[in-house]
């Protein structure tokens, strides 16, 4: 029994003794969250609440194991002893474990309040997509940069050694992150000025897109075909765009006709009136009353005379811009038919003449 004793001591105050101790007790901390997390998932039913509790669950979990590993390892010199002195300040693993532990804090912090507080202030004040996107981007890296702050402080760094860095910096952005740090700054521009948001309706290079987030460097923008384009932030400040969301999200439609010559142009006029109308009752009351829709005789074309029809709808969601012009150029279609009003198609005609010698 002593022979076996001995032999336990040895084991457990070797090299391969201690790190499998560290090894069994991660293990069996993350064994224990795994149960909880059984537990909640057949005894809640509300997906919200199972969501919450398993957050709280995750940073438990993490308070746990930090504390084990500084506790177990505190015995070793091993996260103490200096890797590399940066200024003033010697760097050991126990400072750069504290900085990561500090940003996974922040970020799991952050992304608790966006969640789950933010949402009911911003339904509260009423506040848009693209100003609750804004919001969410600068309070998330305010988080992250203050908990960096504080924890570099917090045990005890000089930094007064991060002038060094901004030295490094300096030096790069003049020579090569120009572009890099132009991004950035215009990318905070955007998040305050708002010269585009989360939601709007942009139109880059004859391409429609909405845009989806406002990145740090770059913002994604998603096209009719469902593709993302990259862009950029200093684009949007740079180069010419239109943002057909920016102060109204109503959107004026024209819809071009031509009809035969020869037809009733008054009657014509009426029955454009007349299907804008029908189309608001029957299918899409997002068609506005007012502005009023209007009818104008645009000029005497080739092979037809061309009447455009001018209506307001809503918004831009759902594509409407795009379906609802379509379903009012099947209505036209079919009361033109009704009423033998005939579309003509291009036509020339040509007169041989033909000279007697």
């Amino acid at each position: 029994m002593e022979q076996l004793t001995i032999l336990f001591e040895k084991f457990q105050n070797s090299e391969i003794g201690f790190w499998l101790g560290a090894i069994i007790g991660i293990a069996i901390v993350l064994l224990a969250r795994a149960g909880v997390h059984s537990v909640l998932n057949r005894v809640v039913k509300q997906k919200r609440t199972q969501l919450f509790l398993e957050t709280i669950v995750n940073w438990i979990t993490l308070f746990i194991l930090v504390i084990y590993f500084f506790m177990y390892f505190s015995k070793t010199s091993i996260i103490y002893q200096t890797l590399f002195v940066f200024g003033n300040t010697e760097i050991t693993v126990f400072l750069i474990l504290t900085v990561l532990f500090a940003i996974v804090l922040a970020v799991k912090f952050s992304k608790a309040i966006r969640e789950y507080i933010l949402p009911t202030i911003y339904d509260k004040y009423g506040l848009d997509r693209g100003l609750q996107a804004s919001m969410n981007t600068f309070f998330h890296y305010s988080i992250i940069t203050l908990a960096i702050v504080i924890s570099l402080s917090s045990i005890g760094f000089n930094l007064t050694s991060l002038t060094v860095l901004a030295s490094v910096l300096g030096v790069g952005i003049g020579f090569g992150l120009q572009n890099v740090m132009s991004n950035f700054i215009s990318g905070l521009i955007i998040l305050f000025e708002r010269p585009i948001r989360v939601g709007d309706r942009v139109i880059i290079d004859d391409t429609i897109a909405d845009v989806e987030e406002i990145k740090i460097r770059a913002t994604v923008v998603r096209t009719r075909v469902n593709e993302r384009m990259i862009i950029p932030n200093s684009y949007f400040l740079e180069e010419k765009f239109v943002n057909r969301s920016y102060t109204d999200r109503r959107l004026r439609i024209p819809v071009k006709i031509g009809v035969a010559y020869g037809s009733d142009i008054e009657r014509v006029k009426q029955l454009l009136y007349e299907a804008v109308d029908e189309l608001r009752e029957e299918t899409w009351p997002n068609v506005l009353e007012k502005p009023a829709p209007r009818v104008f005789f645009e000029e005497f074309g080739d092979s037809s005379l061309d009447f455009t029809v001018w209506f307001w709808i809503d918004s831009q969601i759902d594509e409407r811009e795009f379906t609802i012009p379509s379903d009012l150029r099947f209505k036209i279609v079919n009361k033109f038919a009704e009423n033998e009003i005939s579309i003509p198609f291009p036509q020339r005609d040509i007169h041989v003449v033909s000279t007697n010698k």
